[in-house]
């Protein structure tokens, strides 16, 4: 399929667990979730490595962030994009993004963040993704803003 982020032939992972995580491709019926961890987290994700100039998150309705969560959901079924969400239980604790990269030199751009109340799972969540990203992943050069 033209526009497609990765091969035809790769085997997009459907999940991943992670020491004190869980991904799963984020969707719609992750709305209020995803909405409340987000929204309660607005200057700690701004300050996140990855989230340099401050634009995201901005506040929204419920409603407004349901569509970017079906947005998010049609790239991934579309292979143009793919975000997960980060869940302890059944709590969203934070979201990553792989989708394709404008930097020179890179052909993937991974950004993740965490909710303010579970920020000690910031670095606990790069260097497992940073591992799984490189073994599961048909990457070749991919950035992911590091972590201290």
């Amino acid at each position: 399929m033209a526009g497609t982020f990765v091969p035809a032939t790769f085997e997009v992972p459907g999940s991943f667990d992670g020491p004190g995580f869980r991904l799963e491709p984020l969707g719609p019926e992750h709305n209020e979730r995803d909405h409340e961890a987000w929204m309660s987290s607005i200057p700690h994700i701004r300050s996140t490595p990855g989230f340099p100039d401050g634009s995201w998150p901005a506040p929204m309705s419920p409603e407004r962030n349901r569509q970017d969560l079906v947005r998010h959901a049609r790239d991934f079924e579309g292979r143009r994009g793919f975000t997960y969400t980060i869940l302890d239980g059944q709590e969203v604790i934070g979201c990553v993004y792989l989708y394709p990269s404008d930097r020179a030199g890179y052909d993937a751009e991974v950004s993740s963040w965490v909710r303010a109340s579970r920020a000690e799972m910031d670095t606990v969540v790069w260097k497992a993704l940073t591992r799984w990203i490189g073994e599961a992943w048909a990457f070749t050069h991919p950035y992911y803003a590091a972590r201290r």
